[in-house]
């Protein structure tokens, strides 16, 4: 199981920025209303930097930072006693600090921290626990499409999904980082009800597609 004791199962950067785009694409279609969004993606968080958050509504939390350094996780897994956040930060190159101390990873808090640098393989501090919520919160970064579409299949209402499913070669597209058309997005939910708003969430995560 993907956690922070498995990090082997993480995908690469560049992969891991992929699959993000795509699981905020994903719910942006079949979930209208932004505020029932479990994933979502900032394109424009700064300057040459993205942001790729996973938030449960209550209390579990995780940021992604896409830098042109590299990447940094932060997670907040709720119900855990607080963690010491100094041995978990240990190393973190400096690129990462003012993302990693700041607003609002500092107020969301820290139960682990992952970084990579230029595509390297992931890192953790030291301090880093084996029961840190990770695997809860990492499972979704899997790159495997299915684990996403056996998510949603609990997660959303049943009547915003096909009756035979989410289709895993579309969902595979967008893993794939595929231009997003009309058939494809149609193929994942039965009505948009706002085309143009679907385009700005797009837009938002900086995904490609053609609508014409």
């Amino acid at each position: 199981m993907l956690s922070t004791q498995n990090l082997a199962a993480l995908p690469k950067e560049l992969d891991l920025q992929r699959v993000c785009k795509a699981l905020a694409v994903l719910d942006a279609i079949i979930s209208p209303e932004e505020e029932y969004r479990y994933h979502t993606y900032d394109a424009k968080w700064g300057e040459g930097e993205e942001v790729f958050e996973l938030n449960d509504g209550e209390g579990d939390q995780l940021l992604v930072l896409f830098a042109p350094e590299g990447a940094v996780i932060n997670g907040y897994a709720d119900g855990l006693d607080p963690a010491d956040k100094a041995p978990l930060t240990q190393r973190l190159p400096q690129p990462f600090h003012e993302f990693v101390f700041g607003e609002p990873v500092n107020s969301i808090g820290t139960t682990f921290c992952l970084w990579t640098i230029d595509n390297e393989p992931w890192q953790l501090g030291p301090g880093a626990a084996e029961e840190d919520g990770s695997d809860e919160l990492l499972h979704l970064l899997d790159g495997h499409p299915r684990t996403y579409i056996d998510w949603a299949q609990e997660y959303f209402e049943e009547e915003r999904l096909p009756k035979d499913g989410l289709p895993p070669t579309t969902v595979a597209q967008l893993y794939y980082g595929e231009t997003l058309t009309r058939p494809m997005v149609l193929a994942l939910v039965k009505h948009i009800a706002d085309w143009e708003a679907l385009r700005r969430d797009l837009d938002e995560i900086n995904y490609p597609y053609d609508f014409d």
